[in-house]
């Protein structure tokens, strides 16, 4: 499940990057002389978070080979928090009205000078479709970290705790070596029916 995580946090970083790459507004202005111009506004001019997200997941991909247990778990919690970030940033193509003000401001425009907007909601699809990945990616960590720890509480566990639930699991198999081997340490009788026990 690591595996998968860390694939869907690479598609979410490179879905991220391209996302920033692309025209998300438009402004056309003219300022009365020459004549009318278009400014174009890509999404790491109109959302500046989107690179430092993509570098974060990016990041979260080459982490979670070096960490376990409840840093892991940190580390996914984190990633969720970021897939939600990255879904306000493009609904918020969609959720404001007008992007006017916003626009000429960031295109340099004098808002008097402003004739006209328009917005591509390319790049906001794909920064959702990064979100979807990231948090998926996030889930099968926190699962990865979770079937870790359990893997890790069978292997400490009590000898006789082992023998128990690999019986209870397969009643028809014979012993391992090493359940003969601890079962002699307890002082039980491993070939019969475990109720002989040295005095």
């Amino acid at each position: 499940m690591t595996r998968a995580a860390q694939a869907l946090f690479v598609v979410a970083a490179v879905v991220l990057w391209v996302a920033s790459r692309m025209t998300w507004v438009q402004v056309s202005s003219f300022d009365g002389l020459g004549q009318p111009k278009t400014a174009t506004l890509t999404g790491a001019d109109w959302s500046t978070a989107l690179i430092p997200l993509a570098l974060l997941v990016l990041a979260a991909a080459v982490a979670a080979l070096a960490v376990h247990g409840w840093p892991l778990r940190l580390l996914a919690l984190l990633i969720a928090v970021a897939s939600a970030g990255m879904g306000y940033l493009g609904m918020s193509l969609w959720a404001v009205k007008d992007v006017a003000v916003r626009a000429a401001d960031l295109a340099e425009v004098p808002l008097a000078q402003l004739t006209a907007t328009s917005r591509s909601y390319g790049g906001a699809v794909l920064t959702l479709v990064a979100a979807v990945c990231a948090l998926a990616g996030a889930v099968l960590l926190m699962r990865s970290a979770n079937s870790a720890k359990r893997g890790i509480a069978g292997r400490y566990a009590a000898p006789a705790a082992r023998r128990d639930a690999v019986k209870s699991e397969n009643s028809d198999e014979p012993m391992s070596e090493r359940m003969l081997w601890d079962a002699l340490d307890e002082g039980q009788d491993p070939t019969g029916d475990g109720g002989d026990q040295r005095q």
